[in-house]
């Protein structure tokens, strides 16, 4: 280990409560995505996620600051699916959309990560989008959202441009929409968890109708 005056023992301590403050936060978040879809964001306290985590009420706030903070983040661990600081586009399994070699192999690869997405997140961003109306703050974040989606659209249409070309008469602006339109997570909640459709069904329309209204016939 160390000697009464070795910096070894110091760091492996430190390293203890790192440890132990990211497996502290992680339940935090657990829980507060849990608690957030089943009884929505406005009436779930700091409190209550604290307790369903094992935690005081004090400690989530130390974690996090604020609940629209805790909010964020346990979506942005759902989008990336854990919490490591990279971006979605960086992801191994968004990977196949980079690695394409036609259009319309990258609008099958995209589908196939937008259900990756939608598996973990679809029902968060209905929470969120219920919340926008009572809270300015949760707005705010919704709003957020639907750049993101939009901005990860453009970057599939830049990417569908270069191997190729659109449908005519689409642009690159109307190309983005359409694909943002379909890149909504909403889709699979509703289709998958209401309806019941087979997740590789779902996967399986979603990729034909990006086919078939941004590419060539």
């Amino acid at each position: 280990m160390s000697d009464v005056n070795g910096k070894p023992r110091r760091r492996y301590q430190s390293s203890v409560r790192e440890e132990g403050a990211q497996r502290t936060r992680r339940a935090i978040v657990a829980a507060a995505g849990e608690l957030f879809v089943e009884r929505g964001y406005v009436v779930t306290s700091l409190a209550e996620i604290g307790a369903a985590a094992g935690v005081a009420r004090p400690t989530v706030f130390a974690a996090f600051g604020s609940k629209p903070a805790l909010l964020k983040q346990v979506l942005d661990q759902a989008l990336a699916g854990d919490d490591e600081p990279v971006a979605v586009a960086d992801r191994p399994w968004f990977r196949p959309v980079w690695d394409a070699t036609t259009p319309g192999t990258v609008l099958d690869a995209y589908a196939d990560a937008c259900v990756v997405i939608a598996r973990r997140a679809a029902l968060l961003f209905e929470t969120v989008r219920r919340a926008a109306d009572d809270a300015p703050e949760v707005a705010e974040l919704w709003d957020t959202l639907q750049r993101n989606r939009r901005a990860g659209a453009a970057m599939v249409v830049r990417q569908v441009q270069t191997l190729g070309t659109l449908a005519p008469p689409l642009d690159t602006e109307t190309a983005t929409d359409v694909l943002w339109i379909y890149n909504d997570p909403g889709h699979h909640a509703a289709l998958v968890s209401q309806r019941g459709w087979p997740e590789d069904a779902f996967r399986r329309w979603l990729a034909t109708s990006m086919r078939r209204a941004l590419l060539p016939g």
